[in-house]
């Protein structure tokens, strides 16, 4: 019965781990990092998308500035850029969800992993994306945080991963920071609304955390 007992606390404390991330996510993410308080006109639009698990940060070419755009694969016909950030091995080995193991999700999740980032880029806007109207500084300090996460080479280029993109509109860059349990993809996303002064959650692992700031 000793070691029964044993097994059974053992159990519990594996149990309480994800029970209590999630608890935690949900208090954080309900908790609203109100935008800062400006006199400018919300005249910029950014948008905000998700495939259902991962936030992406959409933004018409239009209002990419020189510094970001540099270097990036675009065709003159592709109006938005989606930018997203992730674990280098989950993007690299999970182009859809059924191409998911066990171990790439631990590994994901558990162990600090080298980071890329993502841009997808589309023709014309997508009905699903939620539209966020934004002020001149604050599309400024989005363009910047987004560069400030590639990793440049010796000649100040963003570092492409050549033909490793899921389709003909998509592609790889090499990425600072490392991908863990605490900083995911979403809170990647939310860091950087909370950087450029506008509505934010506290902390967020979760993709809905932010968008329900928005619908």
């Amino acid at each position: 019965m000793k070691i029964v007992r044993i097994i059974f606390k053992y159990v519990l404390y594996f149990l309480l781990i994800p029970i209590s991330y999630v608890a935690v996510s949900f208090i954080l993410g309900a908790i609203t990092v109100d935008r800062s308080e400006t006199q400018e006109s919300s005249d910029k639009t950014i948008y905000l998308a998700s495939n259902g698990v991962h936030l992406d940060i959409v933004l018409p070419k239009e209002s990419i500035d020189s510094l970001l755009l540099a270097d990036l694969i675009y065709n003159a016909n592709e109006d938005y850029l989606a930018f997203g950030w992730g674990d280098e091995n989950f993007y690299l080995n999970t182009p859809t969800w059924g191409d998911l193991t066990m171990k790439t999700a631990i590994k994901a999740v558990f162990f600090k992993s080298p980071s890329l980032i993502h841009i997808t880029r589309f023709r014309n806007k997508q009905r699903d994306w939620i539209e966020i109207k934004i002020t001149k500084t604050e599309l400024r300090r989005l363009n910047s945080y987004i560069f400030q996460t590639f990793i440049l080479n010796k000649n100040q280029e963003k570092i492409l991963l050549k033909d490793q993109g899921y389709t003909l509109r998509d592609d790889f860059y090499k990425a600072k920071g490392h991908f863990y349990l605490f900083k995911t993809c979403n809170s990647w996303v939310n860091t950087g609304f909370k950087e450029s002064g506008l509505k934010a959650c506290l902390w967020t692992p979760f993709d809905f955390g932010l968008m329900n700031k928005y619908k």
